[in-house]
């Protein structure tokens, strides 16, 4: 899986597009962020048997009803195209500490407010950031690489072996604590108005030593996974990609996220299904991406199954 990937990449000249994850992520250099969408590999590891029965297992943490409404349906996957990881060993790119799904919108949006509101009311031992009713409802900032689907579980599958110093994933391990205490920190604390915190208009959720010393202290990188191990983490989770890669093999991951049956999916998904048609990045992406409608090689209606 791994070398059908990097050749896809590489023969269709899919290169990493820096500039626009450099405006999403407010800081320069290569990435190593793939913009790949439509690569067979892809595809199938999307549609999976194990993969769906993993994300459906997933979904069931989150409450997903109530006596009145069910808020999405945890057994009813949708497809969320994204990209991939290609890191080379000995590189020095990684992603800063950041929460996705937008920043500003977590103050200002109706739903975001009713999902974090034990927190703004201080009472955060009865916060649950499991509870679907109105996160599945929030709307978030469009921009480019903001993901505006409900994800249960953001995650991605191990193409190659990897641990601390290759190069990879590393979270802050608590939703709840740290998730309230970035909530509340501009409550408290003079901030510029142009950058509340870390949050600004359409990028993701900065978390950085100026305002989050405290919670900065508390990352730790993922253990070792082996190709084809899955790693997720909910949607607050603050995480980041290791600065510099010290290992000797490269850092492959495929991005795929844990993306229920609900109203929000369902309005996107049919805005990504022209995007799959036409070998386009997906309309949370950037759309000045080349793309990969003339790669002949990519995956096409043919390629998916009933799931």
């Amino acid at each position: 899986l791994n070398s059908a990937i990097e050749t896809y990449a590489l023969e269709n000249n899919l290169t990493n597009n820096a500039d626009s994850l450099s405006k999403y992520f407010s800081r320069k250099g290569a990435s190593p962020i793939f913009p790949v969408y439509w690569a067979p590999t892809q595809v199938a590891l999307r549609q999976h048997d194990n993969m769906v029965k993993a994300t459906g297992f997933l979904n069931r943490l989150w409450r997903w009803r109530d006596d009145k409404q069910i808020f999405f349906d945890p057994d009813r996957p949708t497809i969320y195209a994204d990209r991939c990881r290609i890191r080379a060993p000995k590189t020095n790119r990684g992603l800063m500490p950041h929460i996705d799904g937008g920043s500003v919108e977590r103050w200002v949006d109706s739903d975001y407010q009713n999902y974090y509101e034990k927190v703004f009311k201080g009472e955060i031992e009865s916060f649950d950031p499991w509870d679907g009713e109105h996160r599945v409802k929030v709307q978030e900032i469009e921009s480019p690489n903001n993901s505006t689907v409900f994800r249960s579980f953001q995650g991605w599958v191990a193409l190659t072996s990897q641990g601390p110093g290759d190069g990879t994933l590393r979270v802050i391990p608590s939703v709840k604590l740290a998730t309230s205490y970035m909530l509340l920190k501009p409550l408290v604390e003079a901030t510029d108005d142009a950058d509340l915190c870390g949050a600004s208009y359409g990028k993701s959720q900065k978390i950085v030593p100026k305002f989050h010393e405290d919670l900065l202290k508390g990352i730790v990188t993922i253990p070792k996974v082996n190709p084809g191990d899955t790693v997720w983490w909910h949607p607050d989770l603050i995480h980041s990609v290791e600065q510099k890669h010290e290992g000797t093999g490269y850092s492959n991951v495929v991005y795929i996220a844990a993306t229920p049956l609900c109203e929000k999916n369902s309005r996107y998904i049919a805005k990504q299904r022209q995007s799959f048609i036409d070998g386009k990045p997906g309309p949370d992406f950037p759309q000045d991406e080349s793309g990969e409608g003339k790669c002949s090689n990519r995956a096409t209606p043919k390629d998916l199954t009933a799931t």
